[in-house]
């Protein structure tokens, strides 16, 4: 018992030596640090003038330049100006089909009424000519005259607007202003536009809608000529003379044997496409002149002999016969949609026409580097002309050599059309 207390007490002890050795501890002073006071404002400026001072910069400019700023604002500016430019075109493509599902729908019905009309009426006549003598046939005269003359000023009004043309019209149009949308949405896509961009756009959208008018009254275009003309819905290229220089081969995919091979595919395009579109499209417009002219003419014979039905046996034969004749001729000249064929040759050979221009423009361009790449276009045209790269050489080899032994090329350059 003694042993263990003694341990204890020890224990204890140095226990308390050890705590209060650990409870004195020196006190360490206070020091203040001052910081100035900046604003939010004038710190990056402090920052950048002790980096000058202390890194070695040299003419630290703190302040920036608008130029960029300008650049970038005009850049945005010319973007959202083409950007409206495109989303005109779309809503012309809008109105342009609907109104040409409205005009087809106008040729559809007005010929069916015409039709009805005219056949009711000879009918009419013919009842009236088979009645025997003393038989009250006044509402059979009265009845088809007045059918007659209603159908002959239908005929007049319809001959007039043309309207397997006026459909025909919106259709070009329709499609001309797709492809006008694509290629400014692949500029968009390419790369940034530029004013002279935004400035050819709305060239085209006029001169689109001056070539395809929407209103009928005092814009419409001249349904019977005096002669074919080729359609034109593309601003006139205003190209310079330049001088030819001598090509090498490589140079931005030109050569001198590309070269001669366009200027060969223009002379077959001038000799023997436009010719032939000229052609039958004055040979179509005279037929359409003579039958806008004898169908209204027949009905209006027909009304005349209708109110003499009854004085004569040969009254009702010619009352019925032109009114037959009329029906035939309106529905070989609207049915068969003859001025829709006029403006397909107009249309096709306006196609050539600004496909001619584009391809002379083109080489005339006295400047390699502005050209579209020579590869690349030949490819371009024997697209459209549906042609292979082979088979457009071939042609335009082969106009060398018909020229060269004065002769005319056998071969139109389109394929297509």
């Amino acid at each position: 018992m003694a042993a263990l207390q003694t341990s204890s007490l020890i224990f204890s002890s140095s226990s308390k030596t050890i705590v209060n050795a650990a409870i004195h501890v020196p006190k360490l002073p206070k020091i203040r640090f001052t910081v100035p006071k900046t604003t939010p404002t004038t710190l990056p400026k402090q920052l950048v003038q002790e980096l000058s001072f202390k890194e070695g910069f040299k003419n630290v400019n703190t302040t920036t330049t608008p130029y960029k700023s300008y650049e970038n604002s005009n850049s945005s500016n010319v973007t959202e100006q083409l950007y409206a430019i495109l989303e005109a075109v779309d809503d012309r493509v809008v109105m342009h089909d609907n109104i040409g599902e409205q005009r087809e729908n106008w040729n559809t019905l007005l010929l069916n009424s015409i039709n009805m009309i005219t056949l009711t009426a000879s009918t009419m006549a013919g009842v009236a000519a088979a009645c025997v003598p003393g038989m009250p046939i006044l509402a059979l005269k009265l009845s088809s005259t007045l059918l007659f003359s209603s159908a002959t000023g239908l005929s007049l009004v319809m001959n007039k607007l043309q309207p397997s043309q006026l459909t025909e019209e919106q259709r070009n149009a329709s499609r001309l202003f797709r492809q006008l949308q694509r290629q400014l949405q692949t500029l968009l896509a390419l790369r940034s536009p530029a004013e002279q961009d935004v400035k050819d756009a709305m060239e085209k959208v006029i001169a689109l809608d001056r070539a395809y008018p929407l209103p009928l009254l005092g814009a419409m275009l001249e349904k019977f000529p005096e002669k074919y003309e080729p359609a034109v819905w593309l601003p006139s290229n205003k190209s310079q003379k330049v001088q030819r220089t001598s090509l090498a081969k490589g140079n931005n995919g030109w050569s001198e044997q590309l070269e001669g091979e366009m200027r060969e595919i223009i002379q077959v395009i001038k000799n023997k496409d436009l010719e032939d579109y000229e052609r039958l499209g004055n040979i179509v417009l005279k037929i359409n002149k003579v039958l806008a002219i004898s169908g209204p003419l027949l009905s209006g014979v027909a009304a005349f002999s209708s109110a003499f039905v009854g004085n004569g046996a040969w009254w009702g034969v010619m009352a019925a016969t032109t009114g037959a004749l009329a029906s035939a001729v309106n529905s070989f000249e609207h049915g068969g949609q003859v001025g829709m064929v006029f403006e397909m040759y107009r249309n096709c050979g306006g196609f050539f026409k600004h496909f001619e221009e584009s391809i002379k423009t083109t080489i005339e361009e006295r400047d390699l580097e502005k050209r579209e790449n020579g590869e690349l276009f030949e490819t371009k045209v024997a697209l459209k002309l549906g042609r292979s790269l082979s088979q457009l050489r071939d042609i335009g080899a082969k106009s060398a050599s018909s020229r060269a032994n004065g002769t005319a090329v056998d071969e139109f350059a389109s394929k297509l059309f």
